[in-house]
């Protein structure tokens, strides 16, 4: 018998005694377009000792309608008033059950195998409390694109957290409850008194902040599966997106743990930073902003040029894409950074 086989007859006997081992958490605001095959990706799950906390964090579309309709008795549904995404993943993990927590944004789906190989990384590896996976892009209509996120996945450390998440997006990790348990905190000077994981101050970044939070005040180790479990999907809203928004959310999950350990922070802020702007700089690019893509570069190169030799390919395609989209037709353009962005995936 293998491993994975033993995996699913351990699950199939917690199953039986009723007692879920995972809780998936999807938070759900105005993806009803995309929810519906969401839930079929979970649903579809070869692991199927778990259940499903969906947040209706005051969607405005029939989000709450779709769950409803779900027969699964494994689905429940939690409505609340809008209290952000990091809110509505709190909401769950204080509702849910599991040993494990499992976030899924409601407009991602999962391969099958997903939740199987996560529970098996988890046994295997009891000194991890973060695991997580690559993942492969696809766009607005569902259909796979030839890019990725292919993360570091063993020897993971905070400085690995802070300058590169490996975690790489919100639909990603699995997470033991004891390891959100050990950053659990509450701010009653905001009137708010119920138990917290996620910073419902940030309406972006709460999930970067959260990891190095685990990584600097807990023992918990990171690690992932080089396995793509978790189809992301790439909007054109999220390309468009304000960078100087999400810049400054970035600087205050900065501030938020520096406090944690300024000595960390001290040491490798000014990588960080280069790497935080490169990002930036390479979705100014997806979004075809060419001037605040070379104004990021910029503040890449001059916050820490180590970032050329760290990273060859990354930094150099990204700065061969920044100076071609201003000098060559869009045709002509978007199939070369099509070949040159999968080379780097």
């Amino acid at each position: 018998m293998t491993f994975l086989e033993e995996t699913k007859n351990v699950a199939l006997a917690e199953a039986r005694i009723g007692a879920p081992l995972v809780s998936v958490v999807i938070p759900m605001y105005n993806a009803a377009a995309y929810l519906q095959d969401c839930l079929d990706s979970v649903l579809a799950q070869t692991y199927k000792n778990f259940e499903v906390i969906a947040v209706d964090d005051g969607s405005p579309d029939n989000c709450a309608d779709i769950i409803n309709a779900c027969e699964d008795p494994r689905v429940k549904l939690v409505r609340q008033r809008n209290r952000g995404l990091a809110g509505a993943r709190n909401t769950g993990i204080c509702r849910a059950s599991g040993e494990y927590i499992a976030f899924l944004d409601s407009d991602d789906m999962w391969r099958p195998e997903k939740l199987e190989l996560h529970v098996g990384h988890l046994r295997a590896n009891p000194s991890v409390g973060v695991s997580y996976s690559a993942s492969q892009f696809m766009d607005e209509s569902g259909a796979l694109m030839s890019v990725g996120q292919t993360p570091k996945c063993e020897g993971v450390t905070a400085a690995d957290i802070f300058c590169r998440n490996p975690v790489g997006n919100g639909s990603a990790p699995v997470i033991r409850r004891q390891a959100l348990k050990d950053i659990e905190f509450i701010r009653p000077e905001q009137g708010h008194y119920g138990a917290m994981f996620f910073d419902e101050s940030f309406r972006q970044s709460e999930d970067v902040e959260c990891w190095l939070r685990i990584a600097l005040s807990t023992d918990w180790g990171f690690a992932g599966i080089d396995q793509a479990l978790t189809l992301y999907r790439v909007n054109g809203e999220g390309l468009s997106a304000n960078w100087q928004n999400q810049l400054a959310s970035w600087e205050r999950s900065v501030e938020c743990n520096r406090r944690i350990d300024a000595e960390f922070i001290g040491k490798w802020e000014s990588l960080a930073r280069a790497y935080q702007y490169r990002y930036l700089a390479r979705r100014a690019v997806q979004s075809r902003d060419g001037a605040s893509a070379r104004k990021l570069l910029t503040m890449a190169y001059r916050s820490n040029p180590s970032i050329l030799l760290r990273e060859f390919g990354r930094t150099t395609v990204t700065t061969g894409c920044t100076a071609l989209l201003s000098c060559l037709p869009n045709d002509y353009y978007h199939a070369l950074e099509n070949r040159l962005m999968a080379a780097i995936a």
